[in-house]
């Protein structure tokens, strides 16, 4: 039997709100040890991602400009890759190796249902061997 992404991806999720503060966002990216997480809307859809590459830009942004704050939705990402699912962890392999990204949202029929990393997909490979 195939295995597919749905069988490795972290379910239990770390959302941010569009209108969260840039600074609890990056708090809690640190607190949780997370390297990034969905941005999601009041209704729960997915609007963008956060990453810490991001907040890591606007930290050193703000050393050479006039101080740093706003809200999430100033500095996520939002045109964001997404997985579906039912992929196989083989396809997922290949689109992590031909990607920059360190973790996709995971989406079954146009709703956010977790998130894969490249430690999800490494561990399940590495029961493997």
């Amino acid at each position: 039997m195939t295995r597919t992404i749905a069988d490795i991806m972290t379910t239990e999720l770390v959302t941010f709100h569009p209108d969260q503060n840039i600074h609890q966002a990056i708090h809690t990216l640190l607190e949780k040890r997370i390297s990034g997480a969905p941005v999601v809307d009041d209704a729960d859809k997915l609007v963008g991602i956060l990453s810490r590459k991001d907040c890591l830009r606007i930290a050193f942004s703000s050393r050479y400009y006039d101080g740093w704050g706003g809200q999430v939705r100033d500095y996520m990402v939002i045109e964001v890759k997404t997985l579906d699912a039912g992929l196989d962890i083989v396809a997922a392999v290949q689109l992590f190796l031909g990607a920059s990204f360190r973790r996709f949202p995971v989406m079954r029929n146009g709703e956010l249902v977790g998130l894969v990393s490249r430690h999800d997909i490494l561990t399940a490979l590495s029961k493997n061997l």
